[in-house]
Parts: C-alpha cells; structure tokens; sequence
C-alpha cells in the first residue's frame, strides 16, 4: 500500500512573517495526533533562528484536542537570542483557540566534556522484529472503515516493537516497552527534518506503555489517555531514516496521571534523545461510555 512522505508533513505554508500553517493528518485518533503538533513546531521554531543553532531541548503542553480534518496554525515568539542559546515560543491554533504551546531552546553547538550512563538493552535486530503494522494489514476484514483509511498515515513510520504481540493483550506486565522505529522514506540530511520527524514518532506508543501495569488492553474503550505535557532533549546528531532504539518506562501512574520516561539510542549504542511525558490515564465505567 503508498502511504505520504512523512517529510512532507513538516512543509510548513508561511503566513506571514512568524506566522505558518501546517496540514493534518487523520490518524484514526479521537483526536489529531499529538506527534504532528510536536514536529510541525519544531519546524516553526527553526524558521526564526540561524543556520549554526540547534535544538538542544523543548517543553510542550497540550492544552485542547486537536482536529485532525483542519490545518494548524504557528505562532513563533522570539523570547531571546544570547551568544551561546536561543529561546522560542510557539503556540499552536485551530478554531481561534490554542491547542498547545512549545517552548525550544536552541544552542550553537560547541565542544564540552563527554559522558554517557545509560547502556543500549539487548533486543533483537530489527530485521527480525514484525513490523507493528502487520497485525492491521492481517486483519484488515476485521478493522473498522475508519481504521482502514487511517493506515496510509501510519506507514511513513516503520515502527517495530520487541514482543508487539503482548501490545494487543488485556495482559498485566511491567510497564516497559522497547522499539525500532525509522522512516520508511529518504528524507533530508538538515538536522531541523529529522529532529522534528524523532518528535513526531517519539508519542507513539508512548504513554500506552503505562497501562500494561493495570491489565488492559489499549484498545479498551473504558480508558481515556490524553497527553499533558511531553518534553525532549538532544544529544546528538541522527538520521531518521536509520534505525533507533526507543526504550519507555512508566514510573509512576495515580491521580487520573501517569508519567513515562524514554532513551532513543542508534544502532551504535550512542544515546541520541531522551524524553518525558505525563499524559491522562482514567477508566471510566461502562454506563459512561457513549
């Protein structure tokens, strides 16, 4: 099956000056996914820095649900520019109202002492691993109409998850889960495509990983899982197009919240980002379900 080019998703339309629009894709979500939103302001935030400065981190809220069947529209703040860092605030809009802001510090890359504690976990190649979308394609007569039309947006990333079996099960486990995930198409050597393309991907499966502590499937249609917040830091340069490693813990879930943590490494061991969430985890009752 074709499916987009996931670059494509991050040629933003300039507005005006600091201004962008950025199309929609329908995923099959209750609403528009959060990864677009992550990577489209990321793309607007470099529009307004110089060439020789890089994200180095950004902090994310999610305000309101996106619609996936309208654009979104970026607002880039200039917060301040110092010799070394820039820092940008971006506020994305649909219908008039904000549906998230992104604050992105960026850092013109220098020289500095070295360390890495934290060691890539032995998995499989990736090679060896099904990819996560194979569960639709073999029941496709099973799918609904919806999750059908939506599958086209899911394939520009090749996710692989080690065990992604379990992943479908009502089944009580730790709340881990490790991944390849790369896209599936060329895209560009500029460090601003491929940081906004690990953005985009790095909300999948991601707060989902909570709930395998609790026994239930994610497709169960008592829970209610929203992001609230999600932040990244970059540590190095990366391809996307190249496999990488997404290891995700959830330390703690209570309060109707529940945080995960993650390490993105290459096929070489080398910690490339890290990344927090805390999103909504509720279950409902059944007589609440509409």
């Amino acid at each position: 099956m074709s499916h987009p080019r996931l670059d494509t998703l991050f040629e933003l339309e300039q507005i005006e000056k600091d201004l962008y629009r950025g199309n929609s894709w329908d995923l099959g979500f209750r609403a528009l996914y959060g990864g677009q939103v992550l990577g489209q302001s990321v793309m607007a935030a470099y529009k307004s820095v110089p060439d020789n400065r890089v994200i180095h981190s950004f902090h994310s809220y999610f305000l309101l649900p996106g619609d996936a069947s309208k654009p979104v529209v970026y607002e880039v703040e200039l917060v301040r520019d110092g010799r070394s860092f820039s820092a940008r605030r971006v506020r994305a809009v649909q219908n008039g109202r904000a549906i998230f802001y992104m604050t992105a510090s960026f850092q013109l890359l220098e020289e500095g002492l070295n360390h890495q504690f934290a060691d890539m976990p032995d998995v499989p190649d990736p090679d060896s691993v099904e990819k996560d979308i194979q569960f639709y394609d073999d029941n496709m007569d099973k799918i609904s109409e919806r999750t059908r039309k939506a599958l086209p947006f899911h394939r520009p990333v090749d996710i692989r998850t080690i065990d992604g079996a379990h992943s479908f099960r009502a089944q009580k486990r730790d709340p881990k889960r490790q991944l390849w995930m790369k896209g599936r198409d060329e895209i560009s050597s500029h460090v601003a495509v491929n940081q906004a393309a690990l953005a985009y991907a790095s909300d999948y499966h991601f707060l989902s990983t909570a709930v395998q502590a609790h026994g239930l499937a994610v497709q169960d249609k008592t829970l209610r899982l929203a992001t609230i917040d999600h932040a990244m830091w970059f540590h190095h340069s990366f391809k996307f197009d190249d496999w990488l490693l997404y290891e995700m813990e959830s330390p703690f879930s209570g309060n109707g919240r529940a945080l995960v943590q993650g390490k993105i490494y290459n096929k070489e061991g080398l910690l490339v980002a890290s990344s927090v969430q805390e999103g909504l985890l509720r279950q409902v009752k059944e007589e609440q379900i509409p």
